[in-house]
């Protein structure tokens, strides 16, 4: 069947997803660690199977793990192109961060789906086990100098052969994690996705055969290109360029530079890091099929009619140098992945206001804060609550920005709070809207939060904190302004202290009844604060997301007692700020 109709490519393509999807289902329903469970940071989709390119995605996961797990699945293609013996019910395991993955947290299992001894497809699932050893418990290492010192790195290796578990890579994972149990469970729950997903996917081939479903995939990838190719031949030629920086790489107190230089021809894009800075000793560096798949997240936000897969990235080049921090090989640490690629994405985010600045959004709190706090219960037993956090997303063309939500890598969820209280020695003691932390705009930045945790073991408990935006906030677009700094606290003996490299920390110590405290940024506003209708700004005074202080100063709006708007006062502000 050569092509098909529309009908029936729509329905095809509700299938398939919802084949994606229900794999997602299956691993947030089984996994035993909150950060997969609530937060839902696993990804599932099917892949090529000569390429190992995107063919679909599901919409509940993390996008940035399906750009980079189509690099993977081509690993796990090449490793059986060299060793031979593929059959059904194979299952490759693999973390390797240089080789599609993202850092060794994120698991991935990759299985054929066979079809008269061939592959038809590939099913994949990855997701953020807890602990997978290294120095630090969770693995975000602010420290480490090398990838050795982040955890066990796992080439591509048969967990499954012939649908049967080899235990001994089962022992290997377990003798190298703080927390076996954790990952026992969650390794269950991705098989159980696999095996899902491979039984909706030979349903569906046997209802429709094998040729109808191979055509849909090469219709839907030909349509997503045609849709790009079409969105960027509306755009402006030239070359556009935008610069930001990450505070530091955690060893060494410098910045470093994340550098753009975006050029459409007609209906073609470059995208050129070669500016960037490079390779670094901290683990804020980045391989390059981590690059590229941060790079699809980004424009999948601005050519939001593109379908997600491989296609839409037919017509871009991607210029990524092992020069720099974002196309390192091995050994260089890569623990905080995270923070590389939300600036990846702010830099694309920051070039496109240049060229279509109508619809520009201003950048988003841009760091997960990854916070660890680790110990020991009373029997002994090695507890490590890992958590990511949110903060405020950017002011647009359409309206404010959203209040703590989560970064623009994921469709993930911040934990529950009542959930990591179950699970851990710990009580949070603040978990709230941060004023003041939105950048301020026509339509302004969403608001961060403010996060108090109190340590409730014999013994207290130890953190590691790796996060960024403690130096250079969110930027504003169009005349708006740059959101509110992150902020990390830790009470001592002697009052509250911060670490010296703002944004990261290793082997901070507190006692029972002690606190941490996270405030974390807002996102950046669009256009000029001052034109910001009065009323809004009123009601956001009254709300507590604005200051009377900074509603006089950077919205021109001044307010009587009783929070109504001094309209003599405002015109005279804004005549002002005219002038």
């Amino acid at each position: 069947m050569s092509e098909l109709d529309p009908v029936t490519l729509a329905v095809l393509n509700g299938r398939l997803v919802q084949i994606a999807d229900e794999m997602d289902a299956t691993l947030f329903r089984s996994a035993f660690n909150p950060i997969i469970a609530e937060a839902h940071d696993a990804c599932h989709g099917l892949y090529h199977a000569q390429t190992g390119a995107t063919l679909v995605q599901g919409t509940s996961g993390l996008p940035i793990f399906v750009g980079a797990m189509a690099f993977a699945v081509k690993a796990v293609i090449d490793k059986v192109a060299k060793d031979g013996g593929l059959v059904a019910g194979d299952t490759y395991l693999f973390n390797d961060p240089y080789d599609g993955g993202t850092h060794l947290n994120d698991v991935r299992l990759v299985r054929p789906l066979m079809r008269e001894g061939r592959v038809f497809a590939w099913l994949a699932s990855v997701g953020h086990w807890l602990d997978i050893g290294g120095n630090v418990p969770g693995n975000f290492n602010a420290k480490a100098t090398e990838s050795f010192q982040e955890g066990v790195r796992i080439p591509p290796v048969k967990l499954m052969r012939a649908g049967v578990l080899q235990q001994d890579i089962v022992d290997i994972l377990s003798a190298n994690s703080r927390v076996p149990l954790s990952n026992w469970g969650d390794l269950n729950a991705q098989i159980n996705a696999l095996d899902l997903g491979e039984r909706r996917l030979t349903v569906l081939l046997d209802e429709y055969g094998d040729a109808t479903i191979a055509a849909a995939f090469a219709a839907l990838s030909a349509r997503a290109e045609t849709l790009m190719r079409a969105n960027i031949l509306a755009l402006p030629d030239g070359t556009y360029s935008f610069d930001d920086f990450l505070d530091n790489d955690g060893v060494s107190d410098s910045p470093l530079r994340i550098a753009l230089d975006l050029t459409i021809v007609a209906d073609r894009m470059r995208l050129d890091f070669s500016r960037s800075a490079p390779p670094c000793d901290g683990p804020l560096n980045i391989a390059r099929s981590t690059s590229i798949a941060c790079c699809y997240v980004a424009l999948k936000h601005i050519f939001t009619d593109v379908p997600a897969n491989a296609g839409c990235l037919a017509p871009i080049e991607f210029i990524i140098p092992d020069t720099t921090l974002l196309g390192v090989s091995a050994p260089r640490p890569v623990g905080g992945y995270t923070e590389t690629i939300l600036r990846v994405i702010d830099v694309i985010f920051g070039a496109f206001a240049k060229i279509a600045p109508e619809r520009a959004n201003g950048a988003p709190f841009a760091t997960i804060n990854a916070l660890s706090l680790t110990g020991r219960r009373e029997h002994g037993r090695r507890w490590v609550m890992f958590c990511f956090f949110g903060g405020g997303l950017g002011g647009n063309p359409y309206g404010d920005g959203l209040n703590h939500g989560n970064n623009p890598i994921s469709t993930a969820t911040i934990p529950p709070v009542e959930i990591l209280e179950a699970l851990y020695p710990v009580m949070f003691t603040q978990w709230a809207l941060r004023v003041d932390s939105a950048g301020p705009g026509r339509h302004r930045g969403g608001l961060g939060a403010i996060y108090e945790i109190e340590a409730l073991a014999e013994d207290g408990a130890e953190i590691f904190l790796l996060g960024e935006r403690g130096k250079y906030p969110p930027f504003g677009v169009n005349g708006g302004k740059a959101a509110a700094l992150n902020r990390f606290v830790f009470e001592t003996d002697d009052g509250e202290a911060t670490p010296p490299l703002i944004s990261k920390a290793v082997d901070i110590k507190i006692r029972r009844g002690q606190k941490v405290r996270l405030t974390t940024p807002g996102g950046g506003g669009f256009g000029d604060p001052a034109t910001r209708e009065p009323e809004r700004v009123a009601r956001d005074v009254r709300l507590g997301y604005v200051s009377r202080d900074r509603a006089r100063d950077d919205y021109r709006v001044a307010l009587h007692e009783d929070g109504s708007i001094d309209l003599s006062g405002t015109a005279a502000l804004r005549g002002g700020a005219r002038a």
